[in-house]
């Protein structure tokens, strides 16, 4: 599995404090069934104002204490940029690292209560640059939560969206949980990730909510969260679709998958 959100890199924002907290994660992630994180740390300006060299040469360092320390998972570079209106100008100016630094993607943070007035245009704007805009966790926006057709125009507009699996296991509460199930039910999410932020409590951890996406949706849609789309992602290729299989019967994804490794 490929987790595409993590706040895994020591001391850039309020995850992994120091290095022996990111190689904790790392092993609770392995010990997960997941091969690949990608490192995606705030950028708020004035707040984690952390820039693209930065980042890179992090996850450069943790990638080697990670293959020193005999912890078999590869760190990707990314950010988690929030909407600030000038974002799209730092994007022009080669600012901004886009997932796994292949200028496909780009991980973006809306306020938690409410929806900004210029987000569609701001996206927009993204994407005229030849970079798509992934939203995180949608689910635990109130403005999304709320108007979920909101969320509908911007997919439709060629937009992704990432849900977390801990808000698909109930580690937010029941409203969160409701509505990660329902945009993925309408269609409404493409991808998964963690949003760990330390090796316990918002731990990176996916297969919880793998089985419950299978449960919920079946295989298909399991296998195309935590494996396809991301695979994708990372590589910076298009989604093959933006639909998530409906259910049908068969081998269980998770099971058989990983439980055998």
């Amino acid at each position: 599995m490929i987790d595409l959100h993590t706040h895994i890199l020591p001391g850039l924002d309020d995850g992994a404090n120091d290095l022996a907290e990111s190689l904790a994660m790392a092993q609770v992630a392995h010990n997960d069934g997941i091969k690949t994180i990608v490192a995606t740390p705030h950028v708020l300006q004035g707040v984690f104002d952390n820039e693209k060299d930065t980042i890179l040469a992090a996850v450069a360092a943790l990638n080697t204490a990670l293959q020193e320390q005999n912890i078999a998972l590869e760190v990707l570079p990314g950010a988690e940029y929030y909407l600030e209106p000038d974002l799209p100008q730092r994007l022009s100016r080669e600012e901004l690292l886009t997932i796994n630094d292949n200028g496909r993607y780009l991980l973006v943070e809306l306020p938690s209560g409410f929806i900004p007035e210029y987000t569609p245009q701001l996206l927009y704007e993204i994407q005229l640059q030849g970079v798509t805009p992934i939203i995180a966790h949608p689910e635990r926006n109130l403005g999304f939560i709320k108007r979920p057709g909101d969320l509908q125009e911007l997919i439709s507009r060629g937009i992704l969206a990432q849900i977390t699996s801990a808000s698909i296991t109930g580690f937010f509460g029941k409203e969160v949980k409701q509505s990660a199930l329902g945009f993925l039910k309408q269609g409404l999410v493409q991808l998964l990730g963690s949003d760990a932020h330390s090796p316990r409590g918002r731990a990176p951890l996916l297969s919880q909510a793998v089985q419950a996406i299978e449960k919920s949706l079946g295989t298909a849609a399991a296998e195309q969260l935590a494996q396809q789309n991301s695979y994708r992602i990372v590589k910076g290729e298009t989604l093959e679709s933006y639909s998530i299989p409906r259910k049908r019967r068969g081998w269980t994804f998770f099971r058989h998958r990983y439980r055998s490794r």
